[in-house]
C-alpha cells in the first residue's frame, strides 16, 4: 500500500512539473520570408544555381554531340583514332562532372555562397529566438519546419511573429 501511495505522489509531482513547462513553436521558413536580406540572398543563390546549371547542361550537350559524331564515324576510324576520340569524350565527361561537383557538390561553391549569405541571417534569427525564450521564460522552442514531427500545434503557441518583431520587421506580409 505504501508503494502505491508513493507511486501516485511521484506521478502527481511529475504531472505538475510537466504542466509548469512552457512549450512553443516557431515557423523558421515563415520568419525567414519576412527578412528582406534573406529573400535577396535567396534570389542571388537561385540566379547562381541557374547560371551554373546551364553551364553544366551545355557541357553535357557538347559531350553528347561528340559521342554521336564518334558513333557515326566509328566504322571509318582506325583503332588509334577511335581510342583518341573515346579518350577525348571520357576526358570531357570527367571535366563536366568535376565542374558540376565544384559548383553543386558538398562544400562546393553554391554551398559556400549559401553559408556566406544565409548563415548570418540564420544566426540572427536563432539569437532572437533565444532572447524571446528567455524574456518569456519558455522551456522549449520547436521549429515547425525541422525534423521534429508535430501532429498538432495550437496556434496560440506559435511565436513566429514575436521573433519577426524582435528582428525589427513587420509580421504578416512578405515578398514572394
Amino acid at each position: 500500500m505504501k508503494k502505491i501511495v508513493v507511486s501516485l505522489l511521484m506521478l502527481l509531482a511529475v504531472s505538475f512539473a510537466a504542466k509548469a513547462q512552457r512549450f512553443v513553436y516557431v515557423d523558421s521558413e515563415y520568419i525567414l520570408k519576412h527578412i528582406p536580406e534573406y529573400n535577396s540572398a535567396q534570389k542571388q543563390l537561385d540566379a547562381l544555381s541557374e547560371q551554373w546549371q546551364k553551364e553544366v547542361d551545355a557541357r553535357f550537350v557538347d559531350i553528347e554531340k561528340l559521342y554521336k559524331a564518334y558513333q557515326a564515324d566509328q566504322v571509318l576510324l582506325t583503332d588509334d583514332m577511335r581510342k583518341r576520340r573515346e579518350t577525348e569524350i571520357m576526358d570531357k565527361e570527367k571535366e563536366a562532372k568535376e565542374f558540376q561537383r565544384q559548383k553543386f557538390g558538398f562544400e562546393g561553391e553554391l554551398f559556400q555562397q549559401r553559408s556566406r549569405l544565409i548563415k548570418p541571417i540564420q544566426e540572427r534569427v536563432a539569437k532572437a529566438i533565444r532572447a524571446l525564450a528567455e524574456d518569456q521564460q519558455l522551456d522549449v522552442v520547436f521549429d515547425k519546419n525541422s525534423e521534429v514531427t508535430m501532429l498538432f500545434a495550437n496556434t496560440r503557441l506559435d511565436k513566429s511573429n514575436d521573433v519577426i518583431v524582435r528582428l525589427g520587421y513587420k509580421p504578416g506580409t512578405f515578398a514572394k
